[in-house]
């Protein structure tokens, strides 16, 4: 191996290990709030629709910067805004953890706008360096996303118990900074995002569409019953009877669950002719695990497992469809813009429209049983969307 060979290899690798650290950052600080709330709501009693906001502030984050991302990467080259994605992330971080209620929320809305770049941007910078290996890649920073934010869930709980709910958030704090001690190596590069990276919507053709719609809906359905059960899990769980470092596990695993689908779903979807079967398929998954956190919580190991494939599946299936459905970069951009601001929108409404309902019914039965209705919706959709149709 020569020395210019051995540069690049070098650089391909420290490349890599900057991608798998950003994709850390893309869910654990944000998913190692949940198992907090409780003690969160109490520290400043807060009610239960002012504690869902919480978890609702990231996504209106990601509903309204997603699409935007792309226009800044533009600007300032991928690499950069990145670097600033990360940035965010650990100001948001410091400001959460500051111990006032005014930065408990502006930090916490900080840290999606961070996640949301990095979400958005992450895949066209895997496309343009990991061209051939692009499923691989994703599916392996998808991985690094599930285990991060996994062990986020089940360490959080404890280290609150040793050093405050306040300290164990800003224990957080170590991965966007690993991340950028690491990515600093990149930021002499400028490159710009893919041409089917999400756009700011508009009133396009695309929104004219029918199949659009169904795709749209399918993702963002499957996005809301995902988050309002990362938002409120733990919770169900201690209302049930277990105790919270036992729900903060649960809730671990059901977020590593939902990286398995991403390494096995897509040499699946290749041999198949359409995916309406898979559609409907890993909604009523998702259903099914609903109903079984409302009659039977004792088992919530088996249906924090089932709900992560579920939804897991079905959010990189939603993603997937914008490509399988249309005919270029351009229409992928236009659907992407379109399924990612709306999907958002109603993932952010989701948290705090069932804490509504709980505090009005007292209980978790009818808003478990709201979500399993949606689910079966997004089948619908699914089935509809997976159908071989193009715009």
């Amino acid at each position: 191996m020569n020395i210019a060979t051995h540069r690049s290899a070098t650089g391909k690798t420290l490349l890599l290990i900057g991608i798998l650290l950003i994709a850390a950052n893309l869910r654990a600080p944000f998913t190692s709030l949940p198992p907090l709330l409780g003690f969160i709501q109490g520290s400043f009693d807060l009610s239960t629709v002012a504690t869902g906001a919480l978890t609702a502030l990231p996504l209106l984050a990601f509903a309204l910067l997603s699409p935007f991302s792309a226009m800044i990467a533009r600007e300032y080259g991928l690499e950069r805004t990145l670097f600033g994605a990360l940035i965010a992330i650990a100001l948001g971080i410091v400001l959460r953890s500051l111990g006032a209620s005014w930065g408990l929320y502006l930090g916490t809305a900080i840290i999606g706008m961070g996640i949301a770049a990095g979400n958005v941007l992450l895949p066209s910078l895997v496309k343009r360096d990991f061209s051939g290996n692009v499923a691989s890649v994703t599916g392996a920073y998808a991985l690094v996303m599930g285990i991060a934010a996994a062990l986020g869930s089940v360490v959080v709980t404890p280290m609150t118990g040793v050093w405050g709910w306040r300290t164990a958030l800003l224990m957080f704090l170590v991965l966007p900074v690993l991340a950028m001690l690491i990515w600093s190596k990149q930021l002499s590069g400028h490159t710009a995002p893919t041409a089917s990276t999400a756009t700011p919507p508009h009133g396009g053709k695309v929104w004219h569409s029918a199949l659009a719609w169904q795709v749209t809906l399918f993702l963002g359905l499957n996005s809301t019953i995902y988050y309002v059960v990362v938002g409120w899990l733990p919770t169900m769980l201690t209302d049930a009877g277990l105790s919270p470092t036992e729900a903060g596990s649960f809730h671990g695993i059901m977020q590593l669950a939902t990286a398995v689908p991403g390494l096995l779903l897509g040499p699946v979807l290749r041999r198949m002719r359409d995916q309406r079967l898979a559609g409907a398929a890993v909604c009523i998954c998702s259903g099914i695990a609903l109903l079984g956190l409302d009659i039977a919580p004792q088992l919530a190991l088996i249906w924090s497992i089932l709900f992560g494939i579920g939804t897991g599946a079905g959010i990189i299936l939603g993603l997937s469809l914008i490509g399988l459905r249309t005919h270029n970069a351009h229409q992928a951009a236009a659907l992407s813009g379109m399924s990612q601001c709306i999907g958002y929108l109603l993932a952010s409404a989701g948290p705090m429209a069932i804490a509504s309902l709980h505090d009005a019914l007292g209980g978790w039965g009818i808003p478990l049983q709201l979500c399993a209705g949606l689910a079966v919706i997004a089948a619908v959709m699914g089935f509809l969307a997976g159908r071989d149709r193009s715009l």
